[in-house]
């Protein structure tokens, strides 16, 4: 074989093994194309969705719709199941006909309070001393009741009463590691959750009367017969 063959064979060889790639090349460009173009399912928001309205809320109602879109026009983040989003909380607004991503929601404990508070709910901060707001004991998620004692006829007699029931713990007193109250005056405080109506009563017993939080059970809580404690109530139900 002379030395003019051998460079022929070497540059059809090479011109084989070019058009071979360049066929591999285009073959799978073609897919990537066809794969791209493929219709796929997303979850876009069927209305304008607020921030702070909970992932359970937009599911439960019905704020999400299935579309068909271009694989290429999936938003990154894009979920693909409603459960994704079923304990996070959207913390930018979405709008109506958007894909809903991941990157709208984060989690609900990262909103703290505000995260809890929707329609007429509201929270309360409340200021007493450690015995009235069980400093030590009280933890936020837990519910309680208020106990008022008020004054009647000119300071001459009073009444008891549990004015409020079953109001959550936003945030408990804070204490040391070692149990103790962190404030140093003694004065501490802690925020509950109280309708837009149980407000006015609950700032009315703060400024016109005494009054304690009392610890409800964990399960199976019961509320008895709650009639109006006087000095003759108190004196006669005596045995």
């Amino acid at each position: 074989m002379t030395y003019r063959i051998r460079n022929i064979l070497i540059a059809v060889g090479l011109a084989l093994v070019a058009m071979l790639l360049t066929l591999f090349y285009v073959t799978n460009y073609k897919r990537t194309v066809q794969h791209s173009a493929k219709d796929v399912s997303v979850y876009v928001a069927s209305r304008d969705i607020t921030p702070g309205t909970s992932g359970a809320d937009v599911v439960q109602q019905h704020d999400l719709k299935v579309e068909s879109v271009a694989q290429r026009n999936v938003v990154p983040g894009a979920i693909t199941s409603p459960q994704q989003i079923a304990r996070l909380i959207v913390s930018e607004p979405v709008y109506s006909g958007e894909q809903v991503t991941l990157r709208h929601f984060s989690d609900v404990a990262a909103q703290g309070i505000r995260s809890q508070l929707k329609g007429a709910l509201r929270a309360i901060q409340i200021s007493g001393d450690p015995n009235q707001l069980l400093a030590g004991t009280l933890e936020a998620g837990d519910h309680v009741d208020l106990v008022a004692n008020l004054h009647l006829q000119g300071n001459t007699t009073s009444a008891d009463k549990v004015v409020l029931r079953d109001l959550l713990v936003l945030t408990a007193p804070s204490v040391t590691t070692a149990g103790k109250v962190s404030a140093p005056s003694g004065a501490v405080s802690a925020i509950v959750q109280v309708t837009e109506t149980q407000a006015p009563r609950l700032f009315f017993v703060l400024k016109n009367g005494d009054w304690t939080l009392e610890l409800r059970p964990v399960v199976g809580s019961t509320d008895a017969n709650n009639q109006v404690e006087t000095l003759n109530t108190v004196l006669g139900g005596l045995r």
